[in-house]
């Protein structure tokens, strides 16, 4: 029995199937790419576009990590609907899904607003009614965004942070290797369900993340507050036109909020006993 990894080459897959593999688990990489090669793990290529061949690649597999792409809302709903579907009739032993910073919760911690379906909810509605045993990661920003070429150039070439958040604004940051280490232990904890919040608590400022930029490079760096839109424009070549507006409009909607910070109750520290790096901590392993 195997561990199948969605985006086993990408950003968020790649830490998962990584630590796995460092466990001695057998890994399974899911992808696009049927050329792509992943040190320790079988390849398979498969897709969220068709639900019987998701079904076929996760049939007796004793977990899958799944995430959603950056993508339209409309093709991601579609993706969801595949992914509950092929849980169902595959029944893998446990499956962990990622929110990649999307909000499942409804008790508190911002919510998500069910007069409109989101793929999110399509897919952890579709896991709690399954009968399959599963988890939610529930991260809400990822500090790989501040690597993004329009964000690292700033740092390097002016000592300046900039970001699409209000300057003192409260959020709970993670990195894919924090999402990576919950993964892996959700894996073992099955007595874990529900949704399981990763990130700094209490939240950091943006000011704070300049600030650990400035211990790592041992020179000032300052924070500057970019809005979003503006911010994701020069995005838009790589996400594409439609995720970069999605993106900045969800940016726009969390600014309004009085923070976007997980609650201790559901946290990954108090749930598993897992504590996320540090700005700095993740810092000091980032080439800059």
């Amino acid at each position: 029995m195997t561990y199948m990894i969605h985006g086993a080459t990408g950003a968020q897959g790649a830490p998962v199937a990584a630590a796995l593999i460092a466990a001695g688990k057998p890994v399974t990489a899911l992808t696009r790419d049927a050329d792509a090669v992943v040190d320790g793990a079988r390849v398979l290529a498969v897709d969220y576009s068709s639900a019987a061949d998701l079904a076929e690649a996760y049939r007796g597999a004793e977990g899958v990590f799944v995430h959603l792409p950056v993508a339209p809302e409309e093709d991601c709903l579609a993706f969801a609907r595949n992914i509950v579907a092929a849980v169902r009739q595959a029944r893998p032993a446990r499956v962990v899904f990622s929110t990649s910073g999307g909000l499942a919760s409804t008790d508190g911690e911002g919510g998500r607003d069910d007069s409109a379906q989101s793929a999110v909810s399509v897919v952890v509605t579709g896991l709690a009614d399954s009968g399959i045993s599963y988890a939610v990661i529930e991260p809400r920003f990822y500090l790989e965004n501040l690597l993004l070429p329009n964000v690292i150039a700033g740092v390097r070439e002016e000592g300046v942070l900039r970001y699409s958040l209000p300057s003192g604004f409260r959020a709970s940051w993670a990195s894919h290797l924090d999402i990576a280490d919950v993964a892996t232990v959700l894996f073992e904890r099955t007595d874990v369900t529900g949704v399981v919040s990763v990130g700094q608590y209490p939240a950091v400022s943006g000011e704070e993340l300049a600030d650990a930029f400035s211990t790592r490079l041992g020179r000032t760096v300052t924070y500057s507050a970019t809005a979003p839109h503006a911010f994701f424009a020069p995005l838009a070549p790589m996400l594409g036109e439609q995720a970069a507006t999605a993106i900045a409009d969800m940016y726009v909607a969390v600014s309004t909020r009085p923070d976007h910070s997980i609650t201790a109750e559901r946290s990954a520290q108090k749930l598993l006993g897992v504590t996320p790096r540090t700005p700095s901590q993740w810092l000091a392993g980032i080439d800059l």
